[in-house]
């Protein structure tokens, strides 16, 4: 249900997704993509969906599909990284 793709997304997370995640819902035919952040997760396995906050500022309950992938927000850097 992942996938690492571009720089602002994690490499290496394949983690479920969780709140406060984002998701990026392609366009249909070349329309733009849309995204929002996971407000809440629901249900679980194959029945998992998501209330989403997009950034047009609405929300609505989100079913993945095929044209979905979830990207992950990265962790703040802990002092002893840098």
């Amino acid at each position: 249900m992942t996938t690492s793709q571009g720089s602002d997304r994690d490499d290496e997370d394949t983690r479920t997704p969780q709140e406060g995640d984002w998701i990026e819902v392609s366009g249909a035919g070349e329309g733009s993509p849309r995204r929002g952040v996971i407000l809440e997760v629901l249900g679980d396995g194959h029945h998992m969906h998501f209330r989403v906050r997009w950034d047009e500022e609405h929300e609505s309950f989100f079913y993945p599909g095929t044209d979905h992938f979830v990207v992950h927000r990265r962790r703040p850097r802990a002092a002893s990284d840098v």
